[in-house]
């Protein structure tokens, strides 16, 4: 018996040491969430008058489409409390009613809801159809070059998510999910990340898991792959595939009353990690068209917010610099990428996926002189630490010089 004690005592012993690691990454997280309100209480607000910026996300499921158990009013208060200006729909199919049609369209409170579906094809292909419903969802059983067909023709958005799974790269779609928020959790090195469940998710859940992330390598380079060689231009983004799911309660009922009830990934949380960042002309109102051709035309960034305000960040042409003068008509035009973000960062600008210049700062330039090529932006910062010099702060959608 004695020896049964000193066994189970040694065993509590050592599991409490194994604690040690985890509540000293507690206490390095609270350090970072008061570096990164530091660093936003300093940043650089740009502004261009003849743009808006948007701030939402795309690919969230309620109770409508099953495997979820996240209510409407749930996600209306999230999304209000996280001043989204949109949340792009994506119900799980149903053979028997339309799941986009039930769920979130219109505002309510502060935010844009659009009502969309997942959808898989009969090649095993999967999509998000923005908006949901119609034709392009009736045909998904006939393969993927039907279902885009008759998507395109609805004048909806198809944009491939799970790309790790995805066949038909010759197809016409319009977006590529390179960062899915329920893939990156699930590969997560669960020794190191149960520790932070305990210690660190409940204070700081979306930093939390931004620490546990690693920078989507395969589905960029596939990205950069297929948009070299694309017909037309397709966009990347990054999906939080919320489900509000994940936890347990105990002594519930059927009715949804719960008396002990402990939910691990709510809206709340999961929308404050990566959202997307769309302009709009200023003239414009912000409704579900001008999102969508904001959407359509890659107009739009991926915002790790979790690790700091995005907000105005740009990639584009510089304003101030020279174009080509009538006396030197056979020199092509000239004038410099413009890079800007908010808070000091290293800037990798990228063309075709290869560096093609990086520098910290808040500001970067670089001449262009007419070569074609697909031009894209990544920031990271590195003043974080580990390991947010290796897992993006911003990634932009690219600019198409044909």
């Amino acid at each position: 018996m004695k020896i049964f004690k000193r066994i189970i005592l040694a065993l509590v012993i050592l599991l409490l040491l194994a604690q040690i690691p985890f509540i000293y990454r507690r206490y390095e997280t609270g350090k970072l969430a008061e570096r990164i309100a530091q660093l936003d209480a300093q940043r650089t607000n740009y502004t261009d008058p003849n743009f808006k910026e948007y701030k939402g996300i795309i690919h969230a499921h309620t109770n409508v489409g099953g495997h979820s158990t996240g209510s409407f009013d749930e996600l209306i208060a999230a999304a209000n409390a996280n001043d989204l200006d949109f949340v792009l729909m994506t119900e799980h199919y149903s053979d028997t009613f339309d799941t986009a049609a039930q769920t979130l369209n219109g505002v309510y409170g502060k935010t844009l809801f659009v009502g969309g579906n997942e959808i898989d094809t009969s090649d095993g292909d999967r999509f998000l159809l923005i908006p949901g419903g119609g034709e392009a969802a009736r045909v998904r059983m006939s393969g993927t070059t039907a279902f885009l067909d008759a998507a395109h023709r609805e004048n909806k958005l198809a944009l491939i998510t799970y790309p790790e799974k995805f066949k038909s790269w010759d197809s016409q779609f319009d977006g590529i999910e390179v960062f899915s928020l329920h893939t990156a959790a699930k590969s997560m090195n669960w020794l190191t990340a149960l520790g932070d469940l305990i210690w660190s998710y409940p204070s700081y859940p979306e930093l939390t898991l931004a620490k546990n992330f690693q920078r989507p390598d395969g589905n960029l380079a596939k990205f950069d792959e297929v948009a070299k060689r694309c017909l037309g231009c397709i966009s990347l983004f990054a999906g939080t595939d919320a489900h509000s799911n994940i936890g347990f309660h105990l002594f519930g009922d059927d009715a949804g009353n719960k008396i002990i009830n402990i939910k691990l990934d709510p809206y709340e949380s999961i929308f404050r990690v990566a959202r997307v960042h769309v302009s709009v002309a200023a003239e414009r109102p912000f409704d579900r068209d001008t999102l969508m051709g904001a959407i359509k035309s890659g107009s739009f960034f991926i915002g790790f917010d979790a690790i700091g305000d995005t907000t105005g960040f740009y990639f584009g042409e510089d304003s101030t610099a020279s174009v080509r003068t009538s006396s030197e008509p056979e020199q092509p035009q000239t004038f410099n990428w413009n890079v800007k973000v908010p808070s000091n960062a290293r800037m990798v600008l990228l063309k075709n996926g290869q560096i093609l210049k990086q520098q910290i700062g808040i500001e970067l330039l670089q001449p262009f002189t007419g070569e074609p090529g697909v031009y894209r932006v990544e920031v990271y910062r590195d003043d974080l630490g580990p390991p947010f010099d290796k897992i993006p702060w911003i990634i932009s959608n690219p600019i198409y010089v044909r």
